[in-house]
């Protein structure tokens, strides 16, 4: 194995371990949210500076494979993946800790039940960003475009949640408080749902070398 394709694995190793800090922040701080844990959102919080720390990292490593030779074909593609990557991740790791916030801003408000129509949202957001991570571990490209597919149902469950939120605050001024803030978590996870397309179309651009950008057409 040549120094450059050694180099190339310690990457791909880091961004995995990138991947499992921001999918650890992820079910931790939905599972918070659920079960209105303040211990559990603020480990979140908390550990955030792991996933910030690995971010420089990969971007080092990146630019020394960039410098160290001229890459070619997947090689390049896979490098220039993992710098879009990680941004993704990294930003993923940030909607993880406005998450985590929320729970314990509303650990003193009155307590309501979470609707199922937010339990929907938290699941599906869930599944998608699992299956993204899976898909750029495996290198597969199908698994990606599975999952720029499922934005769209993101994005209308995100809708629901925040109507009905809107709603039966209308009906209760009492409960407005939480039900901001409940709004504002819908948003955090629909915007992890995003993050979690961009990394399925990176996936598909390293693996296919075409570009899927604000589309899901067959490649």
């Amino acid at each position: 194995m040549t120094f450059f394709h050694e180099q190339l694995g310690i990457l791909r190793a880091k961004v995995l371990q990138m991947a499992a800090h921001a999918e650890r922040a992820v079910e931790n701080s939905f599972d918070s949210f659920l079960n209105k844990d303040q211990e559990m959102a603020q480990e979140v919080i908390e550990r955030d500076q792991d996933i910030n720390a690995l971010e420089v990292e990969i971007d080092n490593v990146s630019l020394k494979l960039l410098a160290l030779d001229q890459p070619m074909a997947r090689d390049l593609r896979f490098i220039v993946g993992c710098m879009r990557l990680v941004i993704d991740l990294e930003r993923i790791g940030d909607e993880a800790v406005n998450v985590a916030e929320r729970t314990i801003f509303m650990s003193n408000l009155p307590t309501q039940a979470v609707s199922p129509l937010m339990e929907q949202l938290t699941a599906m957001v869930r599944d998608m960003f699992l299956k993204a991570i899976a898909a750029f571990r495996e290198g597969d490209a199908e698994l990606a475009a599975q999952v720029c597919r499922l934005d769209a149902s993101v994005d209308e469950q995100h809708f629901k949640v925040v109507k009905n939120a809107m709603n039966v605050s209308a009906c209760d001024n009492t409960i407005m408080e939480r039900a901001i803030h409940r709004i504002m978590v819908a948003k955090a996870m629909e915007r992890i749902a995003d993050q979690a397309t961009n990394i399925a179309e990176t996936t598909i651009f390293i693996v296919k070398g075409v570009s899927v950008k604000h589309h899901c057409m067959p490649f």
